[in-house]
């Protein structure tokens, strides 16, 4: 230290010492006059009486609930990234499946049975709605972000084979399921149930493919830009919003209304319409002009593109097509390269794999109980539904790929892909148990079905795609280079 700086230092500390006495007689001053005078005073006022149901209790419970839903997302982000980062590196699996495990490890069938005073701290019942509503935004933001990542121009060569190879898809494993209803409706179903009800319902869910799921695997793979990529991700996206339409007329026939299914159908015309016709032109005027500008992209424009993502969420939700398909539509019609294509991509990517997406899959295996199949009858049965799903799905997806003009190997890969049935399937199989068509034992075969299906689909998908062309290079490439984490 110079000469010249000690007088600035020590005239800096003789200013700080009154400065810090002036500081203490204000605040001793301040809280005289609330001892003496207000608290004083505010000892004699009476409040009014509160209700058990109100103010300050009421308080406590949300501030118990708050903490509560903290905890349960901490807990499942750490078990969601930690058994995703087992399965990817020693299993050789998409830290997906590891996600799916870890949700099925916090439910019933294993935390609830080994340790029930754990579980029902970790995850009480009460803050099951709110985990579900997070679970639910967190998938709607990851397919936005899968559609701003789908290449369009790869999909205009191939339209017509990919409306033939999903509707195949679609039409294979939906007769093969009306088919094994009539084993399953005499052992799992009852006469409030008719039987026409129940072999539509089965028969749909053995259609469903799940999107959100599929659509991970490629990604952690890195081949959602191969033309397979694509087309399984366009088949999918036709195959489930379909299949949700199917799903709308079955209950439609449940409940002896028609008329909404019409209306439904209708609806999602005219949405289509809207968002091709005017959200189309405007998505890419937004996109041109952005990058007409320099750096960051504004908060302004970013709150335009998130709320054209949630007001098209909402109406699909609303319409009965699920609110993910909407929030999809409008990423594939963003301009997927591109100054706003990219800050949006680095400003929300992160969050939503790392502390959204976990918890829709956590949240949804947790509503799982294994625990209900129990005899060796039962055991035969979901052999019996996996082979038949398996069958339909994988079987009706290779024939018409193959009749489009794929090589065999191309329509393997893809029909193990359409296998894929994951969460979206127990979506399905809720409403179905909802609706009191599906007995709770015959909801936990379906979930078996659907978990089974979806862990086959990586090792079996790999061993056949093995030394393919442009494909196989992306698939060792996630082995020896874990994808830290990224969703598209």
């Amino acid at each position: 230290m110079s000469d010249d700086d000690r007088p600035s230092l020590l005239g800096n500390a003789r200013r700080a010492g009154p400065t810090l006495l002036a500081y203490v007689a204000v605040l001793g001053v301040a809280i005289g006059l609330y001892l003496g005078l207000v608290r004083h005073a505010g000892d004699d006022l009476v409040a009014p009486h509160l209700e058990a149901n109100g103010g300050v209790i009421a308080h406590a419970t949300h501030s118990s609930l708050l903490w509560h839903v903290l905890l349960a997302l901490a807990v499942i982000v750490v078990c969601a990234r930690g058994l995703g980062v087992f399965f990817e590196r020693v299993l050789k699996q998409p830290p997906v499946m590891g996600e799916i495990v870890a949700g099925l490890l916090l439910g019933p069938s294993a935390l609830g049975a080994i340790w029930p005073d754990a579980a029902a701290f970790i995850l009480p019942t009460e803050v099951a709605p709110y985990l579900g509503i997070v679970a639910k935004i967190g998938v709607v933001l990851f397919m936005f972000l899968v559609g701003l990542e789908l290449d369009a121009r790869l999909l205009r060569g191939s339209s017509h084979a990919t409306m033939a190879i999903s509707h195949a898809s679609i039409v294979a494993p939906f007769f093969f399921g009306t088919v094994l209803a009539l084993a399953l409706y005499p052992r799992y179903s009852n006469d409030a149930v008719s039987f026409t009800t129940f072999s539509l319902f089965v028969g749909v869910s053995m259609s469903i493919t799940a999107f959100p799921v599929l659509a991970r695997i490629l990604s952690d793979r890195r081949i959602q830009h191969t033309p397979l990529g694509v087309t399984a991700i366009a088949c999918a996206a036709v195959d489930d919003v379909t299949a949700w339409c199917l799903l709308a007329l079955v209950s439609g026939v449940a409940s002896a209304q028609l008329d909404g299914t019409l209306v439904t159908f209708g609806a999602v015309a005219v949405y289509l319409a809207l968002m091709f016709v005017v959200a189309r032109p405007l998505l890419a005027r937004l996109a041109a002009r952005e990058e007409k500008k320099t750096g960051p992209v504004s908060l302004d424009v970013l709150a335009i593109v998130f709320a054209s993502v949630l007001l098209s969420a909402v109406a699909t939700e609303s319409i009965g097509i699920h609110a993910l398909f909407g929030a999809f539509l409008v990423g594939a019609l963003l301009p997927h390269e591109g100054r706003l294509a990219n800050e949006v991509r680095h400003r929300l990517e992160d969050v939503v794999v790392v502390l959204l997406l976990p918890v829709f899959f956590a949240f949804t295996g947790m509503r799982t109980q294994i625990g209900l199949v129990s005899s060796a009858d039962d055991w035969l049965m979901v052999g019996a539904i996996i082979a038949v799903a398996t069958l339909g799905k994988f079987g009706g997806t290779l024939a018409a790929a193959r009749f489009s003009g794929l090589g065999w190997r191309e329509s393997s890969g893809l029909g193990i892909l359409m296998n894929t049935r994951g969460l979206m399937e127990l979506i399905v199989l809720n409403v179905g148990l909802d609706m009191h068509v599906l007995s709770p034992t015959l909801f936990a075969m379906m979930v078996l079905m659907a978990l089974a299906t979806t862990f086959a689909t990586s090792p079996v998908f790999a061993w056949i795609t093995r030394g393919m062309p442009g494909l196989d290079e992306h698939a060792s490439a996630v082995i020896e280079e874990p994808t830290e984490g990224r969703a598209v």
